[in-house]
């Protein structure tokens, strides 16, 4: 499968803050890739250093075969944008930008079939102050679509979205990679890099520090499954950890929660533990690793989510 982004050993610095670190990596035709980390990883500076806004200090960038610092314009023939927020003329209507923003490019779709394919057809001739968050993104992604790109870089696309908004826009997404296009995803909420991405790029501190599909990263995990259980009557910790596969066990009253290496082998013990006894099971939760446990695990820490921090 043909690379639409080959990006290699690019490196960016802010005076002494070396904000992109030797980060390399390809992105194929017709695939969602996320950069998943942390605000302040570095995650935008790479992307604005891929789409022409700041000058790399080393590496290359490949676009769609194209070199990107040779020849940035070019690049932008074939790339379309959507930034994590976009301001317009408050009085500008969705119509009028999308044709305004057309006008730039040789090649470009009608304003009228991308208000309709961004579900904007309500808001088509409102003007820009009156649309609400998940109306102006939405607005933000037919934009970036103006010119009938190849490929579509989305820096934080949800950031400050309610539920409903970010679900239509994930769905917005999906759309895209059904329609052949290849995207380029930025976030720090991990939930959505798990279920928009066919691959994952993990920065902290301006570096690659892990990649692959989310599962296969998911599979790489040291953490233990855990195994948490509530009853009617309180479990014997002893009798606990004797079950087999169990590497650490802790009870809380009716709650008992188990580190386990034999997940199956477990539950059908603790099981036959219950009937034994004569104990109700009331519930039962298996917590199996997540791409969190795998950021932990590379990083450290938890996502951050600091919304003032320089991505």
């Amino acid at each position: 499968m043909a690379s639409k982004l080959a990006i290699s050993h690019l490196q960016k610095f802010y005076g002494s803050v070396e904000a992109v670190r030797d980060v390399s990596f390809e992105v194929d035709e017709g695939e969602i890739f996320g950069l998943l980390g942390p605000n302040g990883a570095g995650k935008t500076s790479a992307v604005e250093c891929i789409i022409g806004l700041r000058q790399p200090d080393s590496g290359s960038i490949q676009v769609c075969g194209i070199d990107a610092i040779s020849q940035p314009q070019r690049v932008k023939e074939h790339v379309g944008v959507a930034l994590q927020s976009t301001a317009l003329q408050d009085k500008i209507t969705p119509r009028e930008a999308l044709k305004l923003f057309g006008s730039f490019y040789r090649k470009q779709i009608d304003a009228d079939e991308l208000i309709k394919w961004f579900s904007l057809e309500e808001k088509a001739d409102a003007s820009f102050d009156s649309l609400s968050g998940g109306q102006r993104q939405r607005l933000a992604l037919a934009m970036a679509f103006v010119n009938d790109p190849e490929v579509i870089f989305l820096d934080e696309p949800t950031t400050g979205l309610d539920p409903q908004s970010r679900r239509d826009l994930h769905s917005a997404i999906l759309d895209l990679k059904r329609d052949g296009r290849t995207v380029l995803l930025t976030t720090h909420y991990i939930e959505e890099a798990h279920q928009l991405c066919d691959r994952i790029a993990i920065v902290d501190h301006g570096k690659v520090i892990a990649a692959g599909k989310p599962d296969e990263l998911i599979a790489s995990a040291q953490t233990t499954p855990r195994v948490s259980v509530r009853t009617g009557a309180p479990l014997e910790l002893s009798r606990l950890r004797s079950i087999p596969g169990v590497e650490h066990a802790e009870v809380e009253g009716n709650t008992a929660r188990i580190t386990t290496a034999q997940i199956s082998q477990t539950v059908t013990e603790l099981f036959r533990l219950l009937e034994s006894q004569g104990i109700e099971l009331l519930d039962l939760h298996i917590h199996r690793p997540s791409l969190e446990d795998v950021f932990i695990e590379l990083t450290g820490q938890e996502v951050r989510d600091q919304a003032n921090s320089r991505a």
